[in-house]
């Protein structure tokens, strides 16, 4: 059963940028030709922020580890959640306004982001 302080905790959530972005960082317009100058690149939805903020295991100030530099859909959550290193094995081109926005997100937020650097070329594991 739901109490008043569980409803009032779903529905205060707003849409916005990522936690530790200024308003002031980003785009609030909508309509330019240039995607990566529109809000709807950035901005988390009250619906997700809500569900994150509710249901938040204790992952804060963990890292992600990922295949592909995470695209800014992924950002966002990864910002919302708190983490604080995301260490991805291949990047992707600059230029996409999707991943650009990812890496200004990261920035603004303050989270380190860097592509793994292997200390060997290949590992072998052999399983018996």
């Amino acid at each position: 059963m739901q109490t008043r302080k569980d409803l009032l905790i779903f529905i205060a959530d707003i849409s916005g940028f990522p936690v530790g972005i200024s308003d002031d960082d980003l785009p609030w317009t909508k309509g330019s030709i240039n995607l990566d100058e529109n809000k709807h690149a950035y901005v988390v939805h009250a619906e997700v922020n809500a569900i994150i903020n509710k249901s938040m295991n204790n992952i804060e100030g963990c890292t992600i580890y990922t295949t592909m530099l995470p695209c800014n859909e992924c950002a966002k959550i990864i910002i919302q959640s708190r983490l604080t290193e995301v260490v991805f094995l291949h990047d992707r081109p600059v230029g996409n306004w999707q991943y650009d926005a990812a890496r200004r997100m990261f920035s603004l937020a303050g989270v380190k982001c860097r592509q793994f650097k292997a200390s060997v070329d290949s590992i072998t594991i052999t399983l018996s």
